[in-house]
């Protein structure tokens, strides 16, 4: 006899509660909703209604729930509440990720060469081939995976966390800082090249849904690549209040390219000392754009400039002469490396630590230090839940509904 049809929104309410109150089990989520008053009275359910059975919510979220993107409209539903009530000015984003682990033991892992989708290919594992040319997953860098968890193969065996290697995804958080309201979540491998990626696609998502486009966007050094401040700068106009990503210190304490004058009239750098460092030093034949295959544009200090100088044993000790290489979006980097000696960029320090605090609410409170389904689609879900929730718990605490009076 088949089962009674169950309101999708019910099963939403009760999956709310759950990652509300850290009852990540489906089954023990049935049986606090059956028991609780003030869950029922939440999911609008009489004393004489039944409780679904748990296993309507894993059949709901393969099938209807994924085919429309229920949890993202979920999201986007209470984000568009949050904006109405006043609770995102737009003006001020910042952005993270962090690592949760993955339902995947590190003790089974398998080298990468040895492993097999095998017959029977398990959900997860579909997910995972489905993922190997999507920039948030598989194509996120060129370089292959070492090991792979059999139960998992698309989660990452990682030790970014200074810690015991692991199997994880990152959940990324793209935050309004006026009132630390989460205007945007996505999954991706715990890679920073996927990170990356990640944070320009929610900007623009985030502008296409509801006109938001930051002035300003905060992060931490690992956005801070030449890219992507040229990118914030030069095509979105917005201000990046992210440390550099900067390679140039020289480890022999020589000076820093940094130390060196560019101008940009005469496409030249000067040293330190006065000098001139100039792409060519004679006439080409042949026009030449100077630009190397890694992008970046050598200038030439004269060997007779560097043979004679003083500062030489400051400046190259251990070549001929001095050369710079110049970054594609160098002047990008320099506004980065202006915005970060005023005083405005010392307040977006201090409120990015709205996002970390977000992910360690997600964590200790929320409980999701480790997944509990698995895939990539399993990551999404849990992640649209757990934001969606923290933003239902933001709204309920600035904005408190009036009580009717009879």
């Amino acid at each position: 006899m088949d089962r009674p049809s169950v309101d999708p929104e019910l099963m939403i309410r009760m999956l709310l509660v759950g990652y509300c109150y850290g009852i990540r089990s489906e089954r023990r989520l049935c049986e606090e909703v059956g028991l609780n008053l003030a869950y029922r009275w939440f999911c609008r359910l009489d004393l004489t209604d039944a409780v679904p059975d748990h296993s309507t919510f894993s059949k709901n979220r393969h099938g209807r729930f994924r085919d429309c993107d229920l949890l993202r409209q979920v999201f986007e539903a209470v984000l568009t509440r949050c904006i109405t009530e006043g609770l995102v000015g737009g003006r001020q984003f910042g952005a993270d990720a962090s690592l949760i682990k993955a339902d995947a033991s590190r003790y089974s892992k398998i080298r990468a060469e040895d492993w097999s989708a095998g017959d029977t290919v398990t959900r997860a594992t579909q997910e995972y081939l489905d993922t190997l040319d999507d920039t948030a997953f598989g194509a996120s860098t060129s370089v292959q995976p070492k090991t792979l968890s059999p139960t998992d193969p698309a989660a990452r065996f990682t030790g970014a966390n200074g810690d015991r290697p692991f199997f994880a995804y990152s959940t990324n958080y793209l935050v309004d800082l006026k009132h630390a309201i989460i205007v945007d979540v996505e999954a991706t491998a715990p890679i920073r090249q996927a990170e990356v990626a990640c944070v320009r696609e929610m900007i623009v998502r985030t502008e296409e849904t509801f006109g938001l486009h930051p002035d300003t966007l905060v992060a931490d050094t690992a956005y801070g690549a030449g890219d992507m401040l040229g990118w914030l700068v030069d095509e979105q106009e917005i201000e990046p209040h992210i440390p550099v990503f900067d390679k140039t210190e020289r480890g022999d304490g020589a000076f820093p390219a940094t130390a060196f004058a560019f101008d940009h009239a005469a496409n030249e750098y000067t040293c330190p000392g006065g000098k001139k460092l100039k792409k060519y030093w004679r006439e080409m034949r042949k026009p030449r754009s100077g630009v190397c295959k890694d992008g970046t544009t050598r200038y030439y200090a004269s060997k007779h400039d560097c043979s004679v100088c003083p500062l030489k044993p400051q400046c190259t000790p251990g070549a001929a002469v001095r050369k710079i290489a110049r970054h594609p979006h160098e002047d990008a980097r320099e506004r980065a490396r202006q915005l970060a000696k005023t005083d405005a960029y010392v307040a977006s320090s201090y409120a990015r630590k709205k996002v970390e605090m977000l992910f360690a609410h997600l964590k200790r409170i929320i409980r999701l230090d480790r997944l509990r389904l698995r895939g990539p689609n399993g990551a999404k879900d849990e992640f649209h839940l757990a934001a969606t929730v923290q933003n239902l718990r933001k709204l309920a605490k600035l904005i408190p509904m009036t009580p009717k009076i009879a």
